[in-house]
């Protein structure tokens, strides 16, 4: 195939289209596109485009995920709120979610709001860095698909959960660390699938006790067979330290369930007793504190930038030439992608086949010119 760079605009626009084709209201198309290309934007392939169409598009096929969303408040307080997202588009109750968590935040420092019955929402990234643009301090999570095995376990008992922080600073970039409390998620296992990559060394664990060793492809079938599970960051057992992975993990695991009397662990397969598939009816939580509250956003910005270039100016590593801190390597990449988003074959083939399901004839990809 020829050139696999999308521009920005004709990537997002066909994004757009092909959402408001599946029947996603135009304003919350809008929504999905900017969490799902961010994503791209930042290099994160495992949650962009590769996941356009088997984790959004195919669900709202199946049934097992709403295209227009019902963002119901079942109760709310003056720094609180739970809602329930009725099975509809993850992203669009996350960005509402998190809008009101800094509205809250804004007026009395603090605001959380928790959700259940949600569907993937992409980067957790996105949230917290919208209540960092305006000078929250930020944390999000959310529960997954029972892939992960806790500590001395073998089974998969609950999702790649990741905990999200963000942090203001005066530096083009704020702090955003976004990572699962596993080694790995499922996201970057199916990337590599795509790709043709083995799965990482020490990524699952068998029922055995053992590594498992192979394709990533075959990974995720053995994982779906329940014949493997990921390991919690730090790896099988204590000796690299993977409890700290299965606390985070646990943490992020009640606070997307306990608050809101979501669903958690082996309840989030997105399958019935008889195998069927169903909504994945995740939870999610958000917090927003806002840092005029404290002693000002203008403060915490300068002592923020300050930390993270004291930090990045410490000794090094003979022949590493530079040290990272959260939110930076992702901005780096999105200035590198000015021009567009890279797109692997088999994404774009999938594209091809969205674009003339939907009779969307205006869009010709680069690689058909």
């Amino acid at each position: 195939m020829k050139n696999n760079v999308v521009a920005w605009e004709f990537i997002t626009n066909f994004v757009i289209d092909a959402f408001k084709g599946y029947g996603i209201p135009e304003e919350d198309a809008k929504i999905c596109a900017d969490v799902l290309l961010e994503s791209d934007k930042r290099g994160i392939e495992s949650h962009g485009v590769n996941r356009f169409k088997p984790i959004y598009l195919d669900r709202i096929k199946a049934g097992i995920q709403n295209p227009v969303t019902n963002f119901e408040i079942i109760k709310e307080t003056p720094t609180t709120a739970v809602i329930d997202g009725h099975d509809g588009m993850g992203q669009v109750i996350g960005y509402k979610a998190m809008r009101m968590a800094i509205d809250k935040a804004k007026e009395y420092g603090m605001g959380m709001v928790v959700v259940r019955n949600s569907c993937h929402y992409g980067i957790a990234g996105y949230y917290t860095s919208m209540a960092a643009k305006e000078g929250c301090v930020a944390l999000t999570g959310t529960n997954a698909r029972p892939t992960v095995a806790p500590t001395f376990g073998v089974e998969g008992m609950f999702g790649t959960n990741p905990l999200t922080l963000g942090v203001p600073t005066d530096e083009a970039f704020d702090f955003n660390f976004d990572a699962a409390s596993s080694t790995y998620q499922n996201g970057k296992l199916e990337y590599y699938a795509r790709i043709g990559k083995d799965a990482p060394q020490n990524a699952l664990i068998c029922p055995d006790g053992k590594a498992y060793e192979g394709s990533s492809a075959d990974a995720l079938k053995t994982m779906a067979r329940g014949e493997a599970a990921l390991c919690t960051l730090g790896g099988p057992g204590e000796e690299q330290c993977g409890y700290k992975g299965y606390g985070f993990a646990m943490f992020v695991e009640l606070l997307s369930a306990a608050l809101q009397g979501g669903s958690y662990g082996k309840s989030l397969t997105g399958l019935d007793e008889d195998g069927n598939k169903v909504p994945f009816r995740l939870g999610h939580f958000f917090i927003a504190i806002d840092t005029d509250h404290f002693m000002g956003e203008e403060v915490c910005r300068k002592t923020s930038g300050d930390i993270l270039r004291a930090v990045r100016a410490s000794k090094k590593v003979p022949g590493e030439e530079r040290i990272y801190t959260a939110g930076e390597k992702e901005y780096l990449v999105q200035m590198a992608r000015k021009d567009g988003v890279p797109i692997n074959e088999s994404v774009q083939a999938e594209m091809v086949a969205v674009r003339d399901e939907l009779g969307l004839t205006q869009y010709v990809f680069p690689w058909e010119e």
